[in-house]
């Protein structure tokens, strides 16, 4: 019985990962991937850079690894950090390395996945809320001048990001079902795909 469920939980976690990087865009850039206007294409938005995928799963299976109260404080305190970024940047507030910023978050949550990193709740809550605010800043840029015309676009964005996080949590619980060995495999390859991928953008923005 166990070796069924082990199976079933390897089967969908292979699935749900070659879907999401099947529908991930390789590129890293944010600005002016398309229009900004809709609640849809905010939603969709998400969902067609690598970079933002890998990050937000990434806070998922920290925030479940760490356990806890921060099951639910690290992903609220990264959807809070980034819309404020998303405000400065809409309001045309500068950001330094916006690109670079986000490259690092890939590299340094997927190594906290990868390594099993569990820092104090409040200390994950402040290093995700950093990367986050690189990410809405990015994004912010992209409405600004729209004014009410970009809200639509920006919830959008904030609920496909919070459903991203939740991924992350429900792939680690899944593979925390498995077999000790089997989990922790699985999480270390899972943080060094990821750190390579974080990797590439993070030497690609700086090149």
């Amino acid at each position: 019985m166990k070796f069924l469920r082990a199976q079933y939980v390897l089967k969908a976690f292979a699935a749900g990962s070659v879907l999401m990087f099947a529908a991930a865009a390789p590129a890293s850039a944010h600005v002016g991937l398309g229009a900004v206007h809709t609640f849809s294409q905010g939603f969709l938005h998400p969902m067609s850079g690598i970079d933002h995928i890998i990050a937000m799963v990434a806070v998922g299976f920290f925030a479940m690894n760490i356990g806890g109260s921060a099951r639910w404080l690290v992903p609220t305190a990264f959807v809070a950090a980034m819309i404020f970024g998303g405000v400065l940047g809409y309001e045309g507030w500068p950001l330094p390395m916006v690109e670079q910023g986000i490259g690092l978050s890939v590299v340094a949550l997927s190594v906290a996945v990868g390594l099993g990193v569990r820092p104090p709740t409040v200390i994950a809550m402040a290093v995700v809320g950093l990367f986050a605010v690189f990410h809405g800043h990015a994004h912010g840029n992209e409405g600004a001048g729209l004014g009410f015309a970009f809200l639509p676009y920006a919830v959008g964005f904030v609920t496909a990001t919070s459903l991203l996080h939740v991924s992350g949590m429900v792939s680690s619980f899944c593979i925390d079902q498995l077999k000790p060995s089997a989990a922790l495999t699985l999480k270390r390859v899972s943080g060094v795909i990821g750190g390579l991928v974080g990797l590439s953008l993070l030497l690609g923005a700086m090149g």
